[in-house]
């Protein structure tokens, strides 16, 4: 196991910011101390260490964001907007890497280059250049040798891990696999190509829809032939922030009211269908990455973190989300155990108690009143009471609802989360039933049926044939079965004591009666001992076992 003690100074570094942000847990632990209860700093402490730490651990604290599975609101709402004043690399660097990685001279890909970076953030940083064409594009260029300090600091992130694993806390949340999972985040964001091919899939899934007007909707679009590991070449999109946009009024007569709700209806329809129908979805919708063109479209930036949905989970999640406008807590129980992971025991009961108790106190509000990006936070919390592990894109599938919530509530604020879902709630369930074509699902269901039929017959025959041959056995696995044998078989034994001990007592009693000799008057009384020590001895082994009654 990797010593976060050793002489290093980028574990000195950590060891420092630790200590100097008074967080007294890790303290213990970086110094060998164990502890079974681990305490959290308070959500602007932690903050403050990762921003502390560098661009990395900054990093680190946007990908633990994404686990509201994992940690309170409060913590996930003060990691959301984190961001670390990461001052831009100088020109020369970036030039140096742009020659490295292009085909072409600058020169002959490029007519203009601005040397200013429109954005820096922990693993690269954004320029704005012209194509010789004269279409306008983003350069997303990597920082030089920040691959070396993602190695250097997943290394301490993994040994910190394999610490906290040996406390009950990462034990139970299997903090090693939780710490190679954000190492394989971090290490996949030092290739561009990746988010490339997400950002090339996004645009393809919301090209078409049934939901809203693709035409509104807009994903940039990816130049193949200038992306590389460390270069993305983007289209430029023209526009601002969704939160800065001023809504002109339009020459149809919409005023910035109309405008408004529309965008957010064309947000969420967008957004449910990534989730629910296409299993495909950005999961960092924050304000900066929605983006109000000037041409009136909206487009969607920054398709590097995404989340996937198999259709039973889909099919679960929509199920959970009707349960939750219903405050339905005894169903909301029974998904959740649906959706955790397999082998984990835990109590239905308990469960649609803990998630009654915290709906109740949504009762009395409108549907309107309720914050779900609230309620979706304290499912998780629920799930972590009762110590129950779901899949990792639960973290990220809740974080993305309930950024999406609170980037349309700023927006809008008259939104109203059912009245964006009563008109696709149908059409939904009518997609999870039969998919995007009908007939080859009824074609695929009646084949089945006919399958079914056909070897129904046999195997029916097969049983009945079994039966009566008498070599049918069946196979069960009964929860503690163990401990109920067990069980079973110290009642037999007392019983079976019980029914030695009262024969040696009755033979006791038959020969004491006949005995005309002093032989059997001996053998009477040796049996009445060895009854009465039997006796006593069954009695006290009842007692010390604590099951007299």
């Amino acid at each position: 196991m990797l010593s976060l003690t050793k002489n290093s100074s980028r574990q000195r570094d950590i060891i420092e910011v630790v200590f100097r942000n008074g967080w007294d847990y890790m303290r213990g632990v970086l110094t060998g101390h164990q502890t079974d209860k681990p305490q959290l700093p308070p959500p602007a402490v932690l903050r403050n260490i990762l921003i502390d730490l560098g661009p990395v651990y900054v990093k680190l604290g946007q990908l633990l964001s994404t686990r509201p599975d994992l940690l309170p609101g409060e913590y996930v709402e003060a990691l959301t907007d984190l961001q670390t004043n990461v001052p831009p690399v100088h020109w020369s660097e970036v030039e140096l890497l742009l020659r490295r990685e292009l085909p072409q001279p600058l020169e002959d890909i490029f007519t203009a280059i601005n040397t200013e970076a429109i954005a820096a953030a922990s693993i690269g940083q954004v320029h704005q250049a012209v194509l010789k064409d004269g279409r306008e594009v983003a350069l997303k260029v990597q920082r030089p040798g920040i691959d070396v300090v993602v190695a250097q600091d997943i290394s301490l992130i993994k040994g910190l891990a394999e610490l906290v694993s040996l406390t009950d806390f990462g034990a139970d949340y299997d903090i090693v696999a939780l710490a190679e999972e954000f190492s394989t985040a971090l290490e996949a964001e030092l290739d561009f190509t990746t988010e490339a091919s997400y950002t090339e899939q996004l645009r393809r899934n919301l090209s078409k829809s049934r939901w809203f007007d693709p035409q509104q909707l807009v994903i940039p679009k990816v130049y193949w032939d200038l992306t590389t590991k460390k270069l993305m070449v983007l289209e430029w999109l023209d526009g601002v922030p969704i939160q800065s946009a001023q809504l002109p009024d339009t020459q149809d007569g919409k005023n910035a009211d109309t405008q408004r709700r529309e965008i957010t209806t064309l947000l969420f329809q967008a957004f449910f269908q990534q989730i629910y129908i296409d299993g495909f979805f950005h999961a960092d919708p924050h304000p900066g990455n929605i983006f109000y063109l000037k041409d009136g479209r909206v487009a969607l930036l920054d398709c590097g973190m995404v989340g996937r949905l198999d259709p039973r989970t889909q099919q679960i999640l929509t199920e959970m989300l009707l349960a939750i406008v219903d405050l339905d807590g005894q169903r909301c129980a029974q998904l959740t155990l649906q959706l955790s992971e397999a082998g984990q025991p835990a109590s239905l009961d308990r469960l649609a108690n803990d998630y009654d108790r915290m709906l109740r106190k949504y009762y009395n509000l409108s549907l309107s009143q309720i914050n779900f990006s609230e309620v979706f936070y304290e499912i998780l919390q629920v799930s972590r009471n009762n110590k129950i592990r779901l899949p990792s894109n639960m973290g990220l599938y809740a974080k993305t609802l309930a950024n999406l919530e609170g980037v349309t509530r700023n927006f809008n604020p008259e939104i109203n989360l059912l009245d964006q879902i009563n008109p696709l709630i149908t059409d939904l369930f009518r997609h999870q039933l039969l998919g995007n074509n009908p007939m080859e699902t009824l074609l695929r269901a009646a084949l089945d049926i006919k399958s079914l039929s056909l070897r129904s017959p046999r195997q029916l025959d097969l049983l009945l044939d079994r039966v009566t041959s008498e070599t049918l056995k069946w196979n069960l696995t009964v929860r503690d079965l163990d401990k109920m044998r067990r069980s079973v078989d110290d009642s037999a034994n007392r019983l079976s004591f019980s029914i030695v001990v009262g024969s040696l007592i009755m033979g006791a009693a038959i020969i004491s009666t006949g005995a005309d000799t002093p032989q059997l008057s001996l053998i009477s009384n040796v049996l009445f001992a060895v009854a009465s020590f039997l006796g006593l001895w069954l009695i006290v082994s009842i007692l010390r076992s604590g099951h007299f009654k």
